[in-house]
């Protein structure tokens, strides 16, 4: 009865016990797992990405089962609303550590908030103490070495020579604690707080209908058709807008994003373009996989690869020893971390985003989607994911087997 309980909650209800487990869909031989190891009811449940492959149903069920198991739950997930409905404890492995943060989701990204002040206040110490440091050295370097030469200048001797040289002494000790103090600091300096990612647009006055006060057009698609894939009949993207874009699997969603990337030609129709466009690829665009991750960031690009690397470790996306190794060594969601770091450092006009929340920690799409707050182009997106979904403000496109639902 349990497992008939779970096949339904998870969207295969009547599934019949005789049907090869070969005959199904992946998705359903992921659903099927899970509702086996749920039906099980076991004290410690350990689950790898359970929202995969569900639908909103599905993982509503999920999410009130979960809460009323009486056991312990171990979850691995990216999903930021699930985090916040289920879990009351948050393990953040990073690094090769493993930190606990308790209060659920929220109390996890209150902890995070108030780590990053935190790291912004000791560089903030680190860099003004090094200041006063070095200031005391330099204004005492001069005064120090000219004592000696004003004391036979005005032919001092006795008393007044020894309080003289007392004095000398004194300030010699400490210009000598300054230097040794301004030594440690760069010893140990306080590493700089990542840069808030951002994402800029070169606005300028081009475009496709400027006049009347209206934001100019930046991409205009007129009956363009991609055989077996897309069948739009039109689409009109402002400087400014902001678009969302549903609809199931295989339903056009990345072929429209490459089609207005300018990435994919259409069959048929025209498609008109002004300004600059920047892709974040569902699939793994990062290209080949043997280059550096830095030569991937940099390519294209003007500048020294010293600068190249000096502008990717300010993001934070990447640590020193990262930079040299190839995207081949990477996981997706690496490879996914210099896609985005060319898009944040690289002005666009038109920014399209398809599924950009995959295989990205949740705290980096939460600064994802910080960075979009003030961002002045057009922006389309392409997600499942719930929590940029309900938060999203703008105009809603869905796809249905490559044309425009109703």
């Amino acid at each position: 009865a349990r497992v008939e309980v779970a096949l339904h909650g998870l969207g295969l209800p009547g599934l019949d016990r005789d049907r090869p487990v070969s005959t199904l869909s992946g998705g359903e031989r992921a659903r099927l797992a899970l509702a086996a190891t749920l039906a099980a009811a076991p004290e410690l449940l350990l689950l790898d990405e359970p929202t995969n492959d569900l639908d909103d149903e599905a993982v509503a069920w999920l999410e009130q089962h979960l809460r009323e198991h009486r056991g312990t739950v171990v979850a691995i997930t990216h999903d930021r609303v699930f985090l916040d409905r289920v879990t009351s404890t948050v393990l953040e492995v990073s690094g090769g550590r493993v930190r606990r943060y308790g209060d659920g989701y929220s109390g996890y990204l209150v902890a995070k908030a108030a780590e990053r002040a935190a790291h912004v206040r000791a560089y903030e110490e680190w860099k003004g103490e090094l200041a006063r440091h070095a200031q005391l050295v330099e204004a005492n370097a001069g005064r120090m070495g000219a004592i000696p030469r004003k004391m036979a200048k005005a032919g001092m001797g006795g008393i007044g020579a020894w309080r003289a040289r007392s004095r000398t002494h004194g300030a010699a000790g400490r210009v000598r604690q300054s230097q040794q103090r301004a030594r440690w600091l760069r010893e140990h300096p306080v590493p700089p707080p990542p840069v808030p990612l951002r994402f800029t647009a070169a606005i300028g006055t081009s475009g496709i209908g400027t006049s009347g006060g209206v934001e100019p057009v930046l991409a205009e698609l007129s009956g363009v058709t991609v055989a077996g894939r897309l069948n739009l009949d039109g689409l009109t993207v402002r400087r400014g807008e902001r678009l969302l874009v549903t609809g199931p699997n295989g339903a056009g969603k990345s072929t429209l994003m490459r089609v207005l990337a300018g990435e994919l030609p259409p069959d048929a129709g025209t498609v008109h373009r002004t300004g600059r466009a920047g892709l974040l690829h569902q699939q793994d665009g990062a290209g080949r996989l043997d280059r550096t991750v830095l030569a991937a960031f940099a390519e294209g690009r003007p500048g020294s690869l010293d600068e190249h690397a000096d502008t990717l470790l300010g993001l934070g996306l990447f640590r020193p020893s990262d930079l040299r190794r190839r995207l081949g060594e990477l996981s997706y969601g690496q490879r996914r971390r210099v896609e985005l770091a060319r898009l944040v450092s690289d002005p666009v006009d038109l920014l399209l985003l398809d599924e950009p929340t995959n295989h990205l920690s949740p705290m980096l799409v939460e600064q994802l989607e910080e960075a979009l707050t003030g961002y002045e182009g057009a922006l389309v997106v392409v997600t499942h994911d719930r929590r940029l979904r309900a938060a999203f403000t703008g105009s809603h496109l869905h796809l249905h087997e490559g044309t425009r639902a109703a």
